[in-house]
């Protein structure tokens, strides 16, 4: 299978990744935790190793399981390092403290105010990871699309929809909640 992927035969390079794809997945699956980015993972583990041996650089081809095992767990142990650097897009060390307080003069927070506060928050937290991170670079880092958009390793344009969608949920979200403590008065 090696010999035929060096030598860009199709049918070696659909073997290889029909036998090493299931097992990729299910590495990256359980230490990533997030099936999207696993899938993205998956992919760019088999690109790199399919890479590695048409430029010949698995000089052992009955080695090949662990090569594409140590590339994978090289390729997972980035992935957490970028999102370390990103900071974590599931937390993102946001609590509610972080959101503007527009309190009185002596410090007393207006009541309305703390509750629209924690509106925000809960609609932020209902987001999807990627557009809180999104949002949370754009709203809080002050970055725009295109600085997001190279960090996150996406296009410009994908980031400005994700932001624009995610605002929109974020306001749909904050008049749902709004309408639900009102009635919860009544």
């Amino acid at each position: 299978m090696a010999q035929g992927v060096r030598a860009s035969d199709p049918l070696s390079e659909e073997e290889f990744s029909r036998v090493f794809y299931p097992h990729i997945m299910a590495m990256t699956s359980v230490r990533v935790r997030d099936r999207e980015s696993a899938y993205e993972i998956t992919q760019d583990i088999l690109v790199a190793v399919l890479t590695a041996l048409r430029e010949g650089r698995v000089h052992e081809p009955e080695k090949l399981p662990a090569f594409v095992m140590g590339t994978a767990r090289n390729l997972i142990h980035d992935y957490w390092r970028k999102r370390a650097q990103l900071g974590d897009p599931l937390n993102l060390g946001l609590d509610e403290t972080l959101i503007p307080d527009k309190g009185s003069d002596d410090g007393q927070e207006n009541v309305e105010e703390a509750e629209k506060r924690r509106l925000v928050f809960e609609a932020f937290q209902r987001l999807k990871p990627l557009d809180r991170k999104i949002l949370f670079m754009t709203l809080f880092d002050g970055l725009n699309p295109r600085d997001i958009a190279a960090a996150l390793d996406k296009k410009p344009e994908y980031v400005r929809n994700r932001k624009s969608r995610a605002l929109v949920a974020v306001r749909r979200t904050v008049k749902k909640l709004m309408r639900k403590e009102r009635r919860r008065y009544i």
